[in-house]
């Protein structure tokens, strides 16, 4: 059966991914996401030239799911802030299962930690991600950046917890308190 180079190349860097969520980027050595993938060293090297080259791969990951979730998040018909809290709620919780995690948590947990560890590409693209993510709740809000940041502060935690598998059982509550902050917002005065 012939093989699909670019289904080795997802595999790779799902593996690399996963080696960097679950132990960090140190642990994520050639041969470990080699034998990870289930390919040879060489197999990863005609794919990737380098540890560079992974991180390079899992940042365009990043960015494409990161641009399919803005997309959604834009046409959501409950509005970007309410959207980006319910997500940040509800996907999270593959993490802290057993189930497959969600692709996007998993490709921004990685990223998390490749900046946590000093890698300035992952802490530029993250910003950038974060900030176009405000943008759109800011924009929802009419351009209040202060409410749209807690509205994502509100939507951040709310991931945190679900990922260590806290559960999130008022969640419904607080998407009622974002309905009230968004109703709000149309109705303030502009600001001079």
């Amino acid at each position: 059966m012939p093989r699909d180079p670019l289904a080795t190349r997802d595999r790779l860097v799902d593996a690399f991914a996963s080696i960097v969520v679950s132990t960090g980027a140190r642990s994520a050595t050639l041969e470990a996401v080699a034998a990870r993938a289930g390919v040879s060293k060489g197999g990863l090297l005609y794919h990737f030239a380098s540890k560079d080259a992974l991180v390079d791969g899992l940042v365009t990951r990043f960015e494409r799911f990161a641009r399919e979730d803005l997309e959604q998040m834009r046409v959501a018909p409950e509005g970007p802030a309410e959207y980006y809290v319910r997500t940040s709620a509800t996907e999270a919780v593959s993490l802290a299962g057993g189930s497959d995690p969600d692709p996007l948590s998993t490709a921004l947990v990685a990223m998390l930690r490749l900046a946590q560890e000093g890698d300035s590409r992952a802490s530029e693209v993250f910003t950038a991600v974060n900030d176009g993510w405000r943008e759109l709740i800011e924009d929802q809000l009419g351009g209040d950046r202060g409410l749209a940041r807690m509205v994502q502060l509100i939507g951040d935690g709310l991931w945190g917890s679900a990922s260590m598998g806290i559960p999130v059982t008022d969640l419904e509550e607080i998407l009622e308190q974002v309905r009230h902050l968004v109703a709000s917002s149309r109705h303030a005065a502009p600001s001079a």
